[in-house]
């Protein structure tokens, strides 16, 4: 390029956007582009596409059409646009949220030839009287933002963006440029061929994002896990992903209530309320934004310092792109996913009634966000393999959890030879599943039907699991062993790589993998609950204060507070009365009444022991909006027999009891002598209570045995509550 080029783009530049040089190729791309070039350019987010067609609209005769998905992202971009000149004709948007006037408006600019930039939605640009009108008026270039819409094997993809061509042929023949963010190899050329631009100069920037760290965590208390890792973070600005809108209006509002500043944003809110809320983040009066995937395209905030994924994304090309909105200015940026198969399970119900083919493109995409999670290998290497690109883990300076946390590694090359001789036996026709399949000795109706479980090779891998040989089908693949046929869906297919190590096996060391395959909702429970042990000193402790306070107000020690609540104390460590409220089994009423001596104790074991708490902050929950604890107090205050507030519920009164027993023992006092009087007469409630006043447990069994069954587990579960209502609230 002639020096002279170079001093006028960069005193444009200068002149338009405030900056002195310009960032990676985005000169060479410029001039391509007034150089009357098709123009193709793969950049990651952050990278500075906008200004890739921005600045050669500016400087060009004529109006530039851009094509682009999102109506918020028109508005942003024509914003920024209309900030850097002293006219707001400069540049305007045509969709279906403008008013017939505001249309007129737009049209009358773009005739009198100050507009330089026009935005369209692909919908709008199909209209034949928008066609009709473009066909009148002179247009400097077409730029299609946000490409990869366009190809069936993106991440968005939307059948009117494959129009666009047609379109573009009766309005006027002028250069492309196409850029996106996130294309593998398979869509660039999908997009090339349907925009009839295989002739384009191509601009492919390194996908690598090295001031962003990548992190996997198991989805296990996920709640708890989002409120610490913000608070850890205070006053930075993030965003949250979730899977549905409901999920984002119940972060939302429990970010809220732990003090977290944070606006909802999803499609279903009114459009003035998430341009409000945009608007707002934009401008640093909310620190988080809880988002569906509707959020954040081509929004140009630079210091976005997290994003998080409550719910792993369809697409390892959307998680490139929503991760991609953090650390914008090449300041920190952590990527933090919570990954359970729960999730991928639900992805894949949303395909079912889609067509065959893109029931299949879109499961192809979700073993590859699977892979992605449950790899141990380096995630910066496994996302720019996925986008056709070579990198070292070792320079990766451990900017992911499993560079940072390294796994275990083995000999492998004995599983590598067997994993290759399988796909090569089965002729290079089948996808991973089949495979791990076979050599697991798994007798589908697939391997039955092509008699592959009367083979050598079947089930001749079974000491490992199936799980252990897609890692090593992952593994192979990163390393260029495998490729996979795209065309098929994911057939693997053996590279001359892979032929010459089947020639001449070397050692292969594979890494131990994450095993997320018996994630559920019970198992993460008890998972949790295995992982946190009390502090035995402290529980100790903490039964000894117990016993000497009921000792000096002659009650017994479980009216107090009962073991499981001691227990929880002793893995929380509450040290004030508001924490204590989120101990198990210890409401308000009971924290107030009881409380003081054992936070004082905790607090001063924590500080003589120096405790680092694993909970150092209180999470606390939504007020739960079934009412049903409500409902219940409120009409015991009636005095409705409990047979009737059961029946109101649809519940069992065994089920209301349970209610009853959870409010008293949280601390609330309830009065349901009323009903009680009318199953037990005086003297027998007398003896009841007497017996609990000295019982050492409040066992009902011991109750039972102790009455030699004269009374049934109602009768003195009713009685209980009675008592601990009374004496413990």
């Amino acid at each position: 390029m002639a020096i002279e080029e170079q001093t006028a783009l960069t005193s444009y530049l200068k002149k338009y956007f405030g900056f002195d040089q310009f960032k990676g190729e985005q000169e060479d791309i410029i001039q391509n582009v007034l150089d009357g070039k098709n123009t193709f350019v793969i950049m990651p987010t952050g990278g500075g596409k906008s200004l890739c067609y921005q600045l050669p609209a500016l400087m060009s005769d004529g109006t530039a059409i851009i094509v682009s998905p999102l109506i918020a992202l028109m508005k942003n971009q024509v914003d920024a646009i209309r900030h850097v000149s002293d006219r707001d004709d400069i540049a305007h948007f045509l969709n279906s949220s403008l008013t017939k006037t505001e249309i007129k408006q737009v049209k009358d600019d773009i005739q009198s030839g100050h507009t330089k930039l026009l935005y369209v939605a692909p919908e709008s640009l199909t209209k034949q009287e928008n066609i009709e009108f473009l066909t009148g008026v002179e247009i400097s270039f077409f730029a299609i933002d946000e490409a990869h819409c366009i190809s069936e094997w993106g991440h968005d993809f939307r059948p009117e963006y494959r129009r666009l061509r047609e379109i573009f042929e009766k309005i006027s023949n002028v250069p492309i440029i196409a850029l996106t963010a996130t294309a593998t190899p398979k869509v660039q050329h999908d997009i090339q061929k349907n925009l009839n631009m295989l002739d384009a100069t191509v601009f492919k920037m390194s996908f690598n994002r090295d001031n962003l760290f990548y992190e996997v965590r198991p989805k296990r208390d996920v709640e708890k896990g989002i409120i610490k890792f913000i608070k850890e973070r205070p006053g930075k600005s993030g965003i949250i992903y979730c899977l549905s809108r409901k999920k984002v209006e119940e972060i939302a509002e429990l970010l809220q209530v732990n003090g977290i500043n944070s606006l909802p944003y999803h499609a279903g809110l009114e459009s003035t309320v998430r341009a409000k809320h945009q608007d707002m983040f934009l401008m640093e009066e909310v620190d988080v934004i809880v988002a569906t995937i509707a959020f954040g395209m081509g929004i140009d905030k630079p210091d976005v310092r997290f994003v998080i994924h409550h719910d792993i994304p369809k697409s390892l090309e959307s998680y490139y792109q929503e991760t991609g909105r953090a650390g914008r200015d090449g300041g920190e940026g952590h990527c933090l996913t919570f990954y359970s198969y729960k999730d991928i399970e639900k992805l894949e119900k949303f395909l079912h009634g889609k067509p065959i083919s893109e029931q299949e493109v879109g499961r192809q995409l979700l073993y590859e966000t699977v892979s992605y999670a449950e790899t141990s290998i380096c995630r910066r290497k496994y996302i720019l393999h996925y986008f056709g690109e070579q990198f070292d883990e070792h320079e990766c300076s451990e900017m992911c959890d499993n560079c940072k946390d390294p796994r275990e590694k083995f000999e492998g090359k004995d599983d590598v030879m067997l994993l290759l001789e399988t796909v090569d036996f089965v002729k290079e026709t089948q996808k991973a599943n089949y495979v791990c399949n076979l050599i697991i000795g798994k007798e589908t109706a697939e391997i039955k039907s092509y008699k592959h479980n009367e083979t050598d090779l079947y089930g001749k891998g079974k000491d490992q699991d199936f799980n252990h040989w897609n890692a090593v089908i992952r593994q192979c693949l990163v390393r260029g062993f495998l490729f996979k046929e795209i065309e098929s869906y994911g057939t693997l297919k053996i590279s001359n790589e892979g032929r010459d190590f089947m020639k001449n096996p070397t050692s292969f060391m594979l890494l131990k993998e994450h095993d997320y395959s018996s994630d559920n909702d019970e198992n993460i429970v008890v998972a949790q609950k295995g992982a946190d042990s009390a502090d035995e000193v402290l529980y100790k402790m903490l039964l000894d204060l117990r016993k000497k306070i009921s000792k000096d107000k002659s009650i017994p020690p479980f009216v107090i507070f009962q073991e499981p609540s001691l227990q929880d104390m002793a893995i929380q460590y509450p040290i004030n009365l508001e924490e204590l409220t989120n101990i198990q089994g210890v409401g308000q009423g009971k924290a107030t009444r009881y409380g003081k001596p054992f936070v004082e104790l905790i607090a001063r074991y924590v500080e003589e022991n120096d405790i680092d708490r694993y909970q150092d902050f209180v999470v606390k929950s939504v007020v739960n909006k079934s009412g049903l604890k409500v409902h219940i107090i409120q009409n015991i205050d009636r005095k409705m027999p409990l047979e009737a507030i059961a029946d109101s519920q649809g519940k069992a009164i065994a089920e209301v009891i349970g209610e009853i027993e959870a409010i008293v023992s949280s601390g609330t006092k309830i009065n349901i002598d009323y009903y009680i009087n009318d199953i037990l007469d005086e003297d027998d409630q007398e003896d009841i209570y007497d017996y609990f006043l000295e019982a050492e447990s409040d066992s009902l069994e011991d109750a039972h045995e102790e009455f030699d069954g004269q009374y049934d587990e109602d009768q003195l579960r009713l009685m209980r509550i009675k008592f601990m209502s009374d004496m413990a609230n």
